[in-house]
């Protein structure tokens, strides 16, 4: 089974273009499956396999939505072993995905956001880079791989806009804002320091580390953590929140559901709708703490009926 993976991702690769980050964890997934099915022998696989792999990754305590994702995955590489005529039928076809919750996108409040990002004091290289990356974060709504990828020559600091290159590699422009034009611009300077400094680096990475190498999507996330525990933000926290936050906040000061789906870099619009339900929420939370008749309920009026009336 491991060389009809490793032909699998390849195909990915080549003929649909999937990303390294996709690629990465199909290949973890798939790893997954092929350690529990214990054989090599594709086949051998069959529905009851697959059954009892999903079965043993919600004992795990997985979520949902992981182990959805990972009957996907397998769905999808037993789909390209029927395309090559290496086995017969899918036998993942008919086991039924797990329901996932729908669970709404947590997101900070827009004082919070601002809180995080002025709590990053100092001059120099790393405090630039760390300020322009939140900045850039929540001015864009960029997913953290999105961020990492951009090179220098995406940055057009005239017009405000990026270059982004998105899921299933569709690029589109992304405009960002009067702050993080600012903070770009610090830290293009304190880049080219460093740049100069190191006489073999020849990235064009707009963010790196020290050591002149492109910023991991991990690094990027440890930056966001570190910034939002300093602020006394506790909780599950990462890139991904200031890219809630930024549609949230776009949401509620009005604008259209379209332009945030093109500013996310959603193919549906059905994945952008999750906000609305979001904002929502967010118009019940100020009603609650704001309405005077929100936190009691009215008080029973007694019914008074008129004597001798026996109009229906």
């Amino acid at each position: 089974m491991r060389q009809h993976i490793e032909e699998f991702l390849r195909h990915l690769a080549t003929e649909r273009d999937a990303s390294s980050h996709t690629l990465r964890a199909y290949k973890k997934d798939l790893e997954q499956f092929r350690l529990f099915h214990g054989s090599d022998e594709i086949s051998k696989i069959d529905m009851f396999d697959i059954r009892a792999f999903v079965a043993d990754q919600s004992k795990k305590e997985l979520s949902k939505t992981t182990v959805s994702r990972r009957l996907s995955v397998i769905r999808s590489f037993l789909k390209y072993l029927c395309s090559q005529d290496l086995i017969k039928t899918n036998p993942a076809k008919i086991v039924p995905l797990p329901k996932a919750s729908k669970t709404l996108p947590k997101f900070l409040s827009v004082d919070d956001v601002f809180t995080m990002i002025n709590s990053i004091q100092g001059v120099g290289f790393q405090a630039a880079r760390d300020k322009a990356i939140l900045e850039l974060l929540y001015s864009s709504g960029l997913r953290v791989s999105e961020l990492v990828s951009l090179d220098i020559e995406d940055i057009n600091l005239k017009e405000n806009i990026i270059k982004v290159m998105g899921k299933g590699r569709k690029e589109r422009l992304v405009p960002f804002g009067a702050y993080a034009l600012n903070a770009l611009k610090i830290y293009i300077i304190e880049r080219l320091i460093i740049k100069n400094q190191s006489a073999g680096m020849k990235t064009e990475a707009l963010f790196i580390n020290r050591r002149g190498g492109r910023l991991t999507d991990r690094s990027a996330n440890r930056i966001v953590v570190k910034f939002a525990r300093s602020i006394g933000i506790q909780g599950s926290i990462g890139p991904h929140t200031l890219r809630h936050s930024f549609a949230s906040h776009l949401l509620q000061a009005g604008a259209d559901l379209r332009v945030i789906q093109e500013f996310l870099g959603h193919s549906s619009l059905s994945t952008t709708q999750k906000y609305t339900h979001l904002d929502f929420v967010h118009l019940m939370d100020v009603y609650d703490k704001s309405h005077p008749l929100a936190k009691e309920p009215l008080r029973a009026l007694p019914l008074k009926i008129p004597q001798g009336d026996s109009s229906p």
